[in-house]
């Protein structure tokens, strides 16, 4: 691929992209010196990656114009090996230096670019992996062994085969190794890794959204413990503290130093406050803000009083002399808290809220269109249509004059129309009705 074919277009026109590759790749590198003019003859080491975490140094001795995603073929013993370049020029030795290789260790070297004959061995050879690593993971169960075959990596020739175990302790494989000899027909190498490792090779996503560190920069692992939860007041929660590899997770190392500096500037944990109104106990402290929550009792949460180091120091000395303040926080002056989420960036239910009425007009909105008069003449003429439509929708009741309101004052008028009613009827049928025979006239 020709200089074009790195460069980006836009407003970044001219901006090298050479350091940049493919992110699927695990323990990807980004060589941001790619793009100074003849970087890569200050040495010629070159960096190459196989399956997964593996990764190797070589020498370019045949000088070969080797780029970042180059496929070539390498020594190897026996044969040769497929890998992909990932850095070239002086940032080799860099990494090298990194990866902590011994100085008397051997060097091999880059036998040439890979040919389309070197592909198809190598992708018959990557086909056969996957069966091969169920098959000895059934042999190493029938020979009772206590070890598990995570992985199996074929070299690009096909001729030797990597199998990747983990276990506890030691394991005694010379058996396993004749039978897959025998299985396979293939040279054989076994390799012990860890369950960080593995988690590497497998890669993933970490609880914090990224991608796992050991899948993408980190080489060396540095044991963890559980101080370094203690030291940054995380709950000892194993299943919060564990990662995907079953072990604690290797960021709680990465700011530990912090922690500790800044812990050292809190007053500690067993002085006790006195003031006027009691003792304080310490209850809880905000490390990094650098503030320090009392409360009344050693135990619960009672009458707690937040205040900054300098005033928890400030009582201290002021109890060594003797002296008592009223108030723990002195003149009741509040503590400034930690700023407001505006965004709503960390809401999980920031989405849940039900949406305003779109049909309410919010107050004012007259006057943003330019025209008050006209608004308050709609406002007016909707308030009786509003009035209207309430008189209409009234009940019956309440438009012959009962009004719910007032049940007794309904009563009594009701009361007096049906004796009123009564009354009309009575002197009707009076009339109606015919007089008697005896005093007929």
């Amino acid at each position: 691929m020709d200089d074009k074919g790195f460069k980006l277009g836009g407003p970044c026109r001219g901006l090298c992209a050479k350091g940049c590759g493919r992110q699927d790749k695990q323990l990807n590198t980004y060589d941001y010196l790619a793009d100074i003019p003849a970087d890569a003859d200050t040495t010629d080491l070159v960096e190459v990656q196989f399956k997964n975490t593996r990764k190797g140094y070589y020498h370019n001795s045949n000088r070969l114009p080797l780029e970042k995603g180059d496929i070539v073929a390498v020594e190897a013993s026996p044969g040769h090996d497929i890998g992909t370049v990932t850095l070239t020029g002086r940032l080799v030795p860099l990494q090298m230096k990194k990866a902590a290789l011994k100085p008397d260790q051997e060097i091999k070297r880059v036998y040439r670019k890979a040919k389309p004959a070197d592909m198809e061995k190598y992708e018959e050879a990557k086909k056969r992996e996957h069966d091969t690593m169920i098959r000895s993971r059934q042999i190493a169960k029938d020979l009772g062994l206590q070890m598990k075959i995570g992985d199996v990596e074929y070299q690009g020739d096909g001729g030797k085969a990597i199998f990747y175990y983990i276990a506890d302790g030691r394991v005694d494989f010379r058996q396993l190794i004749k039978v897959l000899a025998e299985a396979f027909r293939v040279r054989i190498e076994m390799k012990q890794i860890g369950a960080r490792q593995e988690a590497g090779r497998i890669g993933g996503i970490g609880p914090c959204g990224r991608e796992l560190c050991c899948a993408t920069w980190m080489k060396n692992f540095v044991s963890v413990s559980t101080s370094a939860a203690r030291y940054q007041d995380i709950s000892l929660n194993p299943q919060k503290l564990a990662g995907q590899c079953a072990k604690l997770k290797c960021c709680m190392n990465y700011e530990v130093d912090t922690y500790v500096e800044a812990v050292k500037r809190l007053p500690s944990k067993e002085i006790t406050l006195h003031s006027q109104a009691g003792e304080y106990y310490f209850f809880k402290a905000d490390i990094l803000a650098g503030l320090v929550t009392y409360s009344t009792d050693k135990h619960l949460a009672a009458n707690l009083v937040t205040l900054p180091a300098a005033r928890a120091f400030e009582i201290i000395e002021m109890n060594r002399r003797g002296e008592k303040p009223e108030r723990l926080d002195g003149n009741g002056e509040a503590v400034p808290t930690k700023p407001s989420d505006l965004v709503e960036q960390e809401s999980l239910t920031r989405f849940d809220k039900r949406r305003k009425n779109k049909g309410k007009r919010k107050e004012g909105g007259g006057k943003r269109d330019g025209a008050p008069a006209k608004a308050a003449q709609g406002g007016k003429k909707a308030d009786g249509e509003g009035k209207e439509r309430q008189e209409r929708n009234r009940p019956r009741a309440a438009k012959e004059g009962r009004e719910p309101g007032n049940k007794a004052e309904n009563r009594n008028n009701g009361g007096e129309k049906r004796r009123r009613d009564k009354g009309g009827a009575q002197k009707k049928a009076a009339k109606a009705a015919p007089a008697p025979e005896g005093k007929a006239e």
